[in-house]
């Protein structure tokens, strides 16, 4: 009974259209007054237990370096470097986007962030140069998606600390995954962009023009090499590195491109602190979630009526799959982490599944739920940056959704794609 309380009133929750983190809080004090064993001041221990933990630090600080990244600078000379060398091929600038996204996402760590960071800049040009409307802003909401995918990732943050799996093992797994998604984003637009006559710039660069963009962006260019190289390098943890990538993105901000004024370092401070604090509350009411289903011991429950169903890993992992897109039709990456990591890993660990194959898995398919309605955080992201309806966005999504559910059938059975370069570099 308790756990049809839980799950009825957390679905009444969302479509009544209540913000996911209350909706998750709400359902877990509905299922605590049915149980009533537990404290109804259970929650409000667990949002304060829950955001004191080392590695969690790391998301409000790579969610401050990916909007200091934004307003100081640095995105901009990464585009300029990457139009330089790609801008003039078919469909130069949509190549450009996904590249540039690729990069911004090996510092922000967050899908939404490298939307608005990168839309800003790329979703004007590509409307002048004459990409229709819909096929922009749906490209630059799902290469968007990138962001949580190539390390460091704040959903990979997540998973870590809810499976007590090694963070930095996932952002290792992170990469080729990130790279084939990226390549992949670029034939289909090439393909799509020859077909519509859509071409590269007309415009050709000397060796010493793209010498000199490169060298306007060195400081933009080393910045993830710092990052993740201190994290394999045991220089430094995600956490700290978390913490180096603010700063940095601060100095080449304020001191080195001098494009980070006072006022702007309030409002960017302001940005982050509020994705921080929506981030934060939905942590703590997932963590109480996750303890709830604990206690009511329906993660076995769900186990056993899963694997009772089949001994057949490929049913099995599709319908993971399956649960997992719906899912991130109508939750966010961060709470759907949260709360089905710890059901869903046990699974996938008793039919042979490595936990950080398991864990990338769920952030590509989770990172889907970004461009799916009705939720689909990038989609709206881009309407906004694109100062259009999310109609629009929309009916230029389907072919993406598709390449996206391609690739992580890939990844998913093709074990190889997530665990060469940890297996690589563990040897």
């Amino acid at each position: 009974m308790v756990a049809a309380v839980l799950f009825l009133s957390l679905v009444v929750a969302l479509i009544i259209n209540m913000p996911v983190g209350i909706a998750i809080g709400a359902s877990s004090l509905c299922a605590i007054l049915a149980d009533g064993r537990i404290s109804s001041l259970y929650i409000v221990q667990q949002l304060v237990t829950s955001a004191d933990s080392f590695p969690l630090m790391a998301i409000p600080l790579f969610i401050l370096a990916g909007e200091l990244m934004g307003a100081g600078g640095v995105s901009k000379r990464l585009l300029n470097v990457c139009n330089v060398f790609l801008g003039r091929f078919t469909g130069g600038l949509a190549t450009v986007t996904v590249v540039l996204c690729m990069f911004f996402a090996a510092v922000s760590g967050s899908g939404p962030a490298t939307v608005a960071a990168i839309g800003s800049m790329v979703v004007p040009t590509m409307l002048e140069k004459g990409y229709s409307k819909s096929f922009t802003l749906a490209l630059i909401a799902t290469a968007g998606s990138i962001g949580v995918i190539i390390p460091p990732s704040i959903p990979m943050v997540i998973y870590g600390v809810s499976t007590s799996t090694s963070i930095s093992s996932m952002f290792m797994a992170g990469f080729v995954p990130g790279i084939l998604i990226g390549l992949s984003l670029i034939l289909m637009s090439y393909i799509y962009c020859k077909k519509n006559g859509w071409k590269g710039e007309e415009k050709r660069y000397t060796a010493k023009e793209k010498l000199a963009a490169v060298w306007d962006a060195k400081w933009a260019i080393i910045n993830p090499i710092i990052i993740l190289g201190g994290i394999y390098a045991g220089i430094f943890t995600p956490t700290e590195a978390a913490a180096v990538a603010a700063v940095y993105a601060f100095i080449c901000g304020a001191f080195i491109y001098r494009e980070l004024n006072l006022k702007d370092i309030f409002s960017t401070i302001g940005n982050a602190c509020n994705t921080t604090g929506t981030t934060m509350v939905i942590i703590g009411c997932a963590t109480a979630f996750t303890r709830i289903l604990t206690i009511e011991k329906i993660p076995g429950v769900i186990t056993s009526t899963i694997t009772g169903m089949t001994d057949n890993k490929v049913f099995i992992l599709l319908l993971i799959l399956v649960l997992l897109l719906i899912v991130g039709c109508f939750m966010d990456t961060t709470p759907a982490m949260m709360v089905l990591s710890p059901i869903l890993l046990p699974i996938a660990v008793q039919f042979g599944v490595n936990p950080i194959h398991f864990g990338i898995i769920m952030v590509v398919s989770l990172a889907i739920g970004f461009i799916t309605p009705p939720l689909g955080i990038n989609l709206f992201v881009a309407a906004r940056v694109g100062r259009s309806n999310l109609e629009t966005v929309v009916s230029g999504i389907v072919k993406f959704i598709i390449i996206m559910i391609v690739d992580l059938l890939l990844i998913t059975f093709i074990p190889a794609i997530s665990m060469w370069l940890p297996n690589l570099i563990m040897k």
